[in-house]
């Protein structure tokens, strides 16, 4: 499965300079390459990333979660997610399953992993907790 080169360099811009939220990634069938979907502006909010899933098939996404400890200090986490419905068909689930890790790789800087095959899976408090 290849990468294509914009899903690193969107990637390293939400890393470093913070230019998005969030990255909805896809792997186009026809070409065996994983493509940037979709940019989410540093002011969107997590439902309109949640939102920005297909609810009937299989994305990556990364997410910028900014939060405060109980410290009282500002941080952000960057979450990867492996967005799996149960509506999705079986072979492209199996076909991100199977890309899944040598995608993380080419993405330096995922600090925590969620998988989620329903939306209550990957739940703003499940991210928080994960995120703490």
């Amino acid at each position: 499965m290849a990468v294509h080169d914009e899903c690193k360099l969107k990637f390293l811009e939400l890393k470093a300079k913070r230019n998005y939220r969030f990255i909805v990634f896809k792997i186009e069938e026809n070409i065996q390459q994983v493509v940037v979907e979709k940019l989410g502006s540093p002011d969107e909010s997590y439902d309109a990333f949640t939102s920005s899933l297909p609810a009937n098939e299989c994305r990556y996404a990364v997410f910028d979660f900014d939060f405060t400890t109980d410290e009282n200090c500002q941080k952000s986490k960057i979450f990867f997610i492996a967005w799996a419905p149960d509506t999705s068909r079986v072979r492209s689930k199996m076909l991100y399953a199977s890309s899944k890790d040598r995608f993380k790789r080419e993405l330096d800087g995922i600090q925590v992993e969620l998988q989620a095959t329903d939306p209550s899976e990957m739940s703003l408090e499940i991210v928080k907790s994960r995120a703490i």
